[in-house]
């Protein structure tokens, strides 16, 4: 019988996933032992003890195994979360369902051996080439083996770039590796190289279609919800909105403060009041589409941290100028209404319009520039760039335009206010 001991440590090493110490540990056990070894350890680590073996030895232990054990063995084999792997990662998404060939086959013996395969694969157009004890040396294509010379070796035959997937990578980086290097399918190793599986275009397509739907209502201010919003239960929706915000909300509440901390010059120009809306809104959506811009470059690795600096000099400058022309349609507002008769905003509507003009200037330049550079904050602290973005630089903005507009009467109108 196996020791306890070395029973315990094997489990031990497949736990911290010490794959080097664990081939050494199990490379003086006999095939008995082996199979001795499976059958006690637990479902979730059979498959990975498994798979480490060479073709050969692991053919001998399986014939060793009980058959319920074998069964047990080849459910654990073909479960897409062989590994145990985190969701969003490429081994949690891969299948174990691909076709393998070994370096020394003809070109011959591997299309006797396809043609005979009665194992189930996702796709056949691409094979892999893997060496004894699993590694994987190439891919090759189907086509380049049935147009090859039958003597033809699979290793020769193989030639191209190897192009392969890490087990852990994020589902982004798995969607930006196809898109790299335009392939229809592609590998999974571990940290060794070793083959584990493979993720197919279509994969990649779902897993771009949810990162791109999760990014859209973290935008919008709310946790990603995982089902249709038609099938989504009434609880989980307000859940998934109502934390989010409650937090917009508490924010909000400093705009009230601030609006309360200038009561006394609202009470004194009554007109200023009228022009709030307009100009913090104007800041809020200038915020927004910045930070949907910048988002989305992030997501696409056009930008990367690096280029906050130059975000922000392009950002500083566009709002610049988008608040100079809002501003001049804001200047425009004031003096066409006053002299239509349509409004009466006093005997100095035209400081009050330049108000407005510098005013607008100000909190549209601040929202661009804290719309570009919130997304690359959340990054730099590890957190997802989509997240709310778009509401919270809506939130800033209502508070520092309200003071920034507030600070430009105050200057421009000076002791006119409230007469």
């Amino acid at each position: 019988m196996l020791g306890h001991l070395l029973q315990t440590e094997i489990e031990d090493l497949i736990t911290s996933r010490s794959w080097d110490e664990l081939r050494r540990a199990i490379a003086g056990l006999t095939d008995q032992d082996l199979a001795e070894v499976i059958i006690d350890l637990p479902s979730e680590d059979e498959g990975i003890l498994f798979r480490l073996l060479p073709r050969d030895r692991a053919a001998n232990v399986f014939s060793y195994l009980p058959v319920e054990y074998q069964t047990e063995l080849v459910g654990s084999l073909s479960r897409r979360t062989l590994l145990n792997y985190p969701p969003e990662t490429a081994g949690h998404a891969m299948t174990p369902e691909y076709v393998s060939l070994r370096p020394d086959m003809t070109a011959a013996q591997a299309i006797d051996q396809i043609r005979r395969s009665t194992r189930r694969t996702e796709t056949f157009a691409t094979l892999f080439v893997v060496d004894a004890g699993g590694r994987l040396l190439n891919d090759l294509r189907l086509a380049v083996l049935v147009r090859a010379d039958p003597a033809a070796l699979v290793g020769d035959l193989a030639t191209g770039p190897l192009v392969a997937i890490p087990s852990r990578a994020t589902s982004e980086d798995v969607v930006r590796t196809f898109e790299k290097y335009d392939r229809t399918v592609l590998p999974v190793i571990d940290d060794l190289g070793a083959m584990l599986g493979i993720i197919t275009v279509d994969d990649v397509l779902d897993t771009a279609r949810q990162e791109a739907t999760e990014d859209i209502q973290k935008l919008g201010g709310l946790e990603a919800i995982d089902t249709p919003y038609a099938t989504t239960n009434f609880v989980t929706l307000w859940r998934k909105r109502a934390g989010w915000l409650s937090i917009l909300f508490f924010g909000e509440m400093l705009t009230a403060t601030a609006m309360s901390h200038y009561e006394a010059d609202i009470q004194a120009t009554v007109v200023l009041a009228l022009f709030v809306p307009l100009i913090i809104s104007s800041g809020g959506n200038s915020g927004s589409q910045a930070a949907t811009l910048i988002v989305r470059s992030l997501a696409l690795s056009e930008l990367t941290l690096r280029d906050w600096w130059r975000v922000a000099f392009r950002e500083a400058a566009s709002g610049l100028t988008l608040g100079t022309w809002l501003g001049g349609i804001g200047f425009a507002r004031v003096m066409v209404w006053q002299y239509l008769g349509w409004a009466d905003y006093g005997d100095h509507h035209v400081r009050l319009a330049i108000v407005v003009w510098l005013s607008l200037i100000g909190v549209v330049g601040f929202g661009s520039f804290a719309g570009g550079m919130l997304p690359f904050a959340l990054r730099a602290m590890k957190l997802d760039p989509a997240t709310s973005s778009a509401p919270f630089v809506a939130t800033l903005v209502d508070v520092t335009g309200l003071v920034i507009y507030f600070s430009v009467a105050a200057l421009i109108l000076g002791a006119t206010m409230g007469t």
